[in-house]
This record gives structure tokens, C-alpha cells and sequence, in this order.
């Protein structure tokens, strides 16, 4: 009998493009679901009949309530080998496999400069005018060369975001906790003596953490009142490294100069969020791994992960 396999919140209708699902033929019966569902009932109800089940990141939460609730599940496949919204340890109560698949670190970095130079160059509100009929060349964007860029996490994407900025001209230091020099010399960087001097300095902050207990909050009102009025703040990690309610309130007072931000607290963002309407915020719906590569790779590798499974061989397993 074939296994039943649910691809879940799959926005784009990708899991069919990107992956090529014949070479199970015969052993799966697929089912996509392009909408997203918030509440667990309604999570649990759905996938009840599943025995596969497939996520994008961590657009829907596996905790142990939810998974306890799906006791036909066996194989519960994520992108990327790290999702914090998936309860491991529940996972192995329940005898289900769960694994990963790659992800490029570059995608994510392309995007950061993308905000950096939208929100630089004042891209939106001029294009919204262009297009509108509005005034021809109403703002005076900011310069890159000759800037600071401040890192805050110098990771795979972080060490990215360096060189480019290097590319550019730009006087790049970095700061985190365990951060050192011998670090920051080899991705040619400076680096910061605290991240208290790195606010202060830097006229752009980008964020490149992984969320965990040491670094939500880690940026909040204290710290963005250090940064310049001037500086922009860019967020392509997760949004609880950077208190949300400070944010709002140093971007509505315009004690900083703007934010990029593609990650929320909550996903997708509700209609009445305020970060949807203040200008001086340019926003993307969680894009960072959003690309033709990534998709391919995620979807052929979940592929391989079904197919490796049913053979009794379950690889890239988290």
C-alpha cells in the first residue's frame, strides 16, 4: 500500500515544479496544500491521515501536542537540516524519523543587500511615485562607500554580507559573543570590542544570528537607542533576536533611520500589523530562502529522504 504524503503550506505550488515526485510512483500518494492553517485542530485534522509529512521551514510548528495527535505519521521531512519549531525529542517518543534537507546560505545574503539598497536608495517611495504620476525624484538616497556596516553574528551568511560590503567600500566590523579576532581577520572584518560599540558606530546593522535563549531580545529598546538616528536596521534571521515592540516604537518615533525586515513573530504577517504601513520600513515576506536553487534542493532532497526511508535507510536525519 502507498504511503499518504502531505506538502504542506506550499505558497508558491513549488513542491510539484521543483521536485520530481514520479520517481515515487506506485510507493506515494502526494497531496499538496497550498493555503496555511494557524490553529492545531485544524493542523491535526488535516494531516491525521498522513503517514509523510513534508514542511517548509517553520512556517507551521510541530510541538509534542500536535504530533501526539498524529499518530499515523511516521516521516516528517523539513527544509534546511535545523528547525526549532519541530519538538525532536517528542518526534523520538513517537518512533517518527524526521530529516532535513541542504539549504544555500547565499540566498539569504542576496536579500540582505537587497533591503540595504532599497531601503539606501529610497527604491519604494520612488517607484510608488513614478508609477503613480507623482514627483520625478523626490528623495536623496545614502551612500554605501565610505559607510559602516555592522554584523551582528558572523556566520555562513554573515562572512557574505562582509565581503560584499567590503565590495563596496564599506568599513565592516562585527560583534558577537563568542566572536574573535582571529575570526574576523580571516573574513576581513574588524571586530567590535562589544556590541555596544558596534550600535554606535555602525550606520547599517545586520542581523545574522541563530535564535536561541542567548540571543532572543538580544536587541531591544536600550540597544537601539545606541544606534544612530540615521542607521538602518536589517533583520533576515528571526524576528525574536530584535524586540518587536521596541522596534516599533524607535521606528514610529524615528529614533532610527529605517529598518529591512523579513521575518516576524508571527507568519504570515497579520493584515493589521503595523509594520505594513510605516515608510520608513521596507518588509518582505520571509523571502531570505525563497530562490529557484534552494526550492530544487529542498524538494528533490525530500524526495531522496521518502525514497531512502521506504528502502529502511533514512538519511539526513536531524
Amino acid at each position: 500500500m502507498a504511503l499518504r504524503c502531505a506538502v504542506i503550506d506550499d505558497y508558491q505550488e513549488a513542491a510539484r515544479h521543483f521536485g520530481d515526485w514520479n520517481q515515487l510512483a506506485g510507493k506515494v500518494e502526494l497531496t499538496v496544500f497550498t493555503d496555511h492553517l494557524d490553529e492545531e485542530e485544524a493542523v491535526a485534522e488535516r494531516l491525521a491521515p498522513f503517514d509523510v509529512v513534508v514542511i517548509m521551514r517553520e512556517r507551521t510548528p510541530f510541538p509534542a501536542a500536535l504530533l501526539q495527535r498524529l499518530p499515523q505519521l511516521k516521516l516528517l521531512i523539513t527544509s534546511g537540516m535545523r528547525n526549532a519549531a519541530i519538538d525532536l525529542h517528542a518526534a523520538r517518543e513517537q518512533s517518527i524519523t524526521v530529516c532535513g534537507t541542504a539549504s544555500n546560505s547565499q540566498p539569504p545574503a542576496e536579500l540582505t543587500w537587497a533591503l540595504i539598497l532599497g531601503l539606501a536608495r529610497h527604491i519604494l517611495p520612488e517607484t510608488a511615485a513614478l508609477q503613480g504620476r507623482g514627483p520625478w525624484q523626490h528623495t536623496v538616497g545614502g551612500d554605501l562607500y565610505g559607510s559602516t556596516l555592522g554584523l551582528i553574528g558572523l556566520g555562513k551568511i554573515g562572512t557574505q554580507v562582509a565581503r560584499i560590503g567590503a565590495a563596496f567600500g564599506m568599513d565592516v566590523v562585527a560583534w558577537s559573543e563568542n566572536l574573535t579576532a582571529e575570526r574576523t581577520d580571516a573574513a576581513g572584518v574588524r571586530l567590535a570590542p562589544s556590541k555596544h560599540a558596534l550600535l554606535t558606530e555602525a550606520d547599517i546593522v545586520s542581523v545574522h544570528l541563530v535564535l536561541g535563549p542567548r540571543s532572543r531580545g538580544l536587541i531591544g529598546a536600550p540597544e537601539l537607542a545606541l544606534m544612530k538616528e540615521t542607521a538602518l536596521l536589517i533583520n533576515t534571521s528571526r524576528a525574536g533576536i530584535v524586540d518587536q515592540t521596541a522596534l516599533l516604537t524607535a521606528l514610529s518615533e524615528h529614533q532610527i533611520g529605517g529598518a529591512g525586515l523579513d521575518v516576524f513573530e508571527e507568519e504570515p504577517l497579520p493584515h493589521d500589523s503595523p509594520f505594513r504601513d510605516l515608510p520608513n520600513v521596507l518588509a518582505t515576506p520571509h523571502l531570505g530562502y525563497v530562490t529557484e536553487r534552494n526550492y530544487s534542493g529542498y524538494f528533490q532532497e525530500a524526495i531522496e529522504n521518502i525514497e531512502a526511508f521506504l528502502n529502511v535507510r533514512p538519511i539526513r536525519v536531524l
